[in-house]
């Protein structure tokens, strides 16, 4: 059996960097080493690993099957090092607290840009970590323990977490200028489904919204294309290949600027409350409980 204790963290970086170079000598160059110090080192890893991690190719070297299992594993103890050495590193410097945060893109995008940057205002010593994430990992996330705070969107099951109200927004349809809707101030959902639609991929409660009000009504949702992001949405919408619906704060001006049309959805659903969540708020940590009690003020 391997013994852990054998494996040191500058052989895992020698190794990574042969991997992505392909030869040894390239790897010697760039790590500043000689060819044999390397070598010796690449040698001393697959005694200790007990198998070949490289195959020997006209072009230089190829990794085994093992070398491709260990490039993974040896990416993640070296994120993780470097992940401790950032955080020890903060308290060395009197940082006084870690706070992990995961929110959907709406909050991302409208909100937690200004609340963010007024919270560290008044606590310089405290350390943000945020994460762009679907609604349901982050309440996933919550309850794994993953992240102190998380912002998810209404629509979202959130049973085994506690949930405050953060902020509210309002969903519009964005249309070119020249598109048959855009003459109009507020439109129902209904009559934009005559139309088709660029949206978010699968797993955003954007689109789950939108593909259980279109099935409220027995109607489906035309996706012509399907993006990562709202800013996606825009230039897609730009280039005429369908309509979309955002978040009013998620529709940057030089987006409208552009020509095209933010029009107001009338259905009651449109105007959605994003929600903070916690795993349970007594078991945060002061840092966590002061930043979640700065959103929960922010939003009232």
């Amino acid at each position: 059996m391997i013994n852990p204790a054998h494996f040191d963290l500058q052989s895992l970086r020698i190794f990574l960097l042969v991997a992505q170079t392909g030869g040894l000598t390239q790897a010697a160059n760039k790590s500043h080493m000689t060819l044999s110090a390397l070598s010796k080192r690449i040698a001393d890893l697959e005694r200790t690993v007990d198998c070949a991690l490289f195959l020997r190719v006209r072009r230089g070297l190829e990794l085994t099957p093992a070398g491709h299992e260990l490039v993974h594993h040896a990416r993640s103890v070296l994120d993780q090092v470097n992940r401790m050495a950032g955080d020890m590193s903060d308290f060395a410097i009197g940082v006084r607290g870690h706070v992990k945060v995961w929110a959907n893109t709406s909050a991302v995008i409208q909100f937690l840009p200004g609340d963010i940057a007024a919270f560290l205002a008044a606590q310089p010593m405290i350390r943000i970590s945020l994460e762009e994430r679907l609604s349901q990992d982050v309440v996933a996330a919550l309850v794994s323990g993953e992240t102190d705070i998380g912002i998810f969107a209404d629509n979202v099951p959130a049973y085994d977490v506690e949930k405050f109200a953060y902020r509210h927004d309002r969903l519009v349809v964005l249309v070119p200028s020249d598109h048959p809707l855009a003459t109009q101030s507020e439109v129902s959902f209904e009559e934009t489904l005559e139309h088709d639609f660029v949206g978010l991929n699968q797993g955003s409660s954007l689109l789950q919204r939108l593909t259980d009000a279109a099935s409220a009504l027995d109607k489906v949702v035309r996706l012509r294309i399907q993006v990562s992001s709202f800013d996606a949405i825009c230039r897609m919408i730009e280039a005429g290949l369908g309509i979309g619906v955002l978040p009013e704060g998620a529709v940057r001006p030089e987006v409208l600027g552009a020509g095209l049309r933010a029009i107001r959805l009338s259905d009651a659903w449109a105007s959605r409350t994003l929600w903070l969540g916690v795993k349970t708020e007594a078991g945060l940590l002061p840092e966590a409980k002061k930043l979640l009690d700065h959103l929960r003020a922010a939003g009232s």
